[in-house]
């Protein structure tokens, strides 16, 4: 082995696991993220107008955890691919947004701000270029 090389991980090892040199896939994946993600931005929709228009918490306890489920498969599935996704931009974008509705649950009187922000934030995070999305900030380069 070449002086400075890093070796290959093992085969099955942790690492290839967790960061896999051609991202996974499975059966109908496409078709799971676009019903997820369109549950997801329904919902999402309903829980920031019921936020807007100071909607009583009990009518907004199946929208929220419509937007939970439907994030956290979305998530789910952008892991499965593999884990590179937390220092992309596309998952350091979800990262923020889920920063920014944790402010809103720690300051409520100004939670539709941050609803409003965390709103934005998915919605470039979701139509960034490409070369954005898979911008790896931890090699300084696009990956897939």
């Amino acid at each position: 082995m070449r002086r400075g090389a890093e070796a290959a991980p093992a085969p099955g090892s942790l690492r290839d696991r967790l960061l896999p040199r051609v991202p996974r896939t499975f059966r109908g994946a496409r078709a799971w993220q676009v019903a997820a993600r369109t549950v997801h931005v329904v919902a999402m929709g309903l829980v920031l107008g019921g936020v807007a228009f100071a909607a009583p918490e009990r009518s907004l306890v199946l929208p929220i955890a419509l937007t939970i489920a439907s994030g956290l498969l979305l998530l789910g599935i952008d892991l499965w691919k593999g884990g590179a996704y937390f220092y992309q931009g596309n998952g350091v974008a979800v990262l923020l947004k889920l920063a920014l509705l944790s402010l809103g649950q720690l300051f409520p009187a100004v939670r539709l701000e941050w609803y409003l922000a965390a709103a934005a934030v998915a919605s470039v995070g979701s139509h960034m270029p490409r070369t954005w999305r898979h911008w790896s900030f931890l090699h300084r380069r696009v990956i897939e």
